[in-house]
C-alpha cells in the first residue's frame, strides 16, 4: 500500500467517517498534481505527511490533525486570496457528509483556516499541524534552495522587483518571530536550521 493510501485510511477511518472515502481520496490527489502547482505539490503533502508520522504521538487529535494536512492546500488558486478558507469549507462540508461529528469537522476547518500563517498558532494540534506546513523552512539547503525556486515558479507572472520584495516581507515576518516553531520538539530540530536559512535569503 503506497504511503498516501495509508495516510488517508488510517485518517479517514480513525475520525469515523463512513465508507473508505476512495472518491474524495482520488479527487484530493489530483488536485496536489494540478499544472499550477510548483510547490504545494503531492511532493509538499507527502513531505508533510511523513513529517507527521514521526511526531502523530504529540496531537490531541491526531486524525483530524492528518485529515487537515490533506486538506490543507487542497485548493491551490495562485492568484486567489481564499484558498484556505475555501480548503477549510471542503474538509468541513466533505467530513459532515461522511457522517463525521460537527465538532470534529469543526476543528478539522480551523485547523486548515491556522495554515493561512496570520497569527501565532494556539493549542497543541493546531501548533503541530503549522509546524509541520512551516517545516520546509528548516530543511537542509538544498531542499530550502529548490522550494525557493518553485515558489518563484508558482509566483511567475509576477514580475522580479515586486515577487523579492514580497517574498522577503513574508519571510522576515517569520524571521521576526521569537519562534518560528511551536513544538519543542521541531523547534529543537528545525529551528536554527530555519533561521540561517531564512537570514541567508532575507540578506
Amino acid at each position: 500500500m503506497d504511503s498516501f493510501l495509508a495516510s488517508w485510511q488510517r485518517a479517514w477511518t480513525g475520525i469515523g467517517a463512513v465508507g473508505e472515502g476512495g472518491a474524495l481520496f482520488a479527487q484530493l490527489k489530483a488536485a496536489y498534481a494540478e499544472p499550477q502547482r510548483h510547490y504545494h505539490t503531492q511532493q509538499h503533502l507527502g513531505e508533510c505527511l511523513s513529517a507527521f508520522d514521526a511526531a502523530r504521538s504529540l496531537a490531541e487529535h491526531p486524525d483530524e490533525v492528518e485529515l487537515a494536512l490533506w486538506f490543507h492546500d487542497a485548493i491551490y488558486d495562485i492568484k486567489g486570496h481564499d484558498n484556505e478558507q475555501r480548503s477549510a469549507d471542503w474538509a468541513r462540508d466533505a467530513l459532515t457528509d461522511a457522517g463525521v461529528a460537527t465538532e470534529a469537522a469543526e476543528r478539522v476547518h480551523a485547523l486548515v483556516m491556522a495554515t493561512r500563517h496570520t497569527a501565532v498558532p494556539v493549542g497543541r494540534d493546531e501548533q503541530l499541524l503549522v509546524d509541520i506546513d512551516l517545516s520546509i523552512l528548516g530543511a537542509e539547503r538544498p531542499r530550502f534552495d529548490q522550494y525557493e525556486q518553485q515558489i518563484r515558479q508558482e509566483y511567475a507572472y509576477v514580475p522580479g522587483f515586486l515577487f523579492r520584495r514580497k517574498r522577503r516581507e513574508i519571510l522576515k515576518g517569520f524571521l521576526d518571530r521569537p519562534a518560528i516553531y511551536s513544538t519543542p520538539r521541531l523547534h529543537d530540530a528545525l529551528e536554527a536550521r530555519a533561521r540561517d536559512n531564512l537570514r541567508r535569503v532575507t540578506g
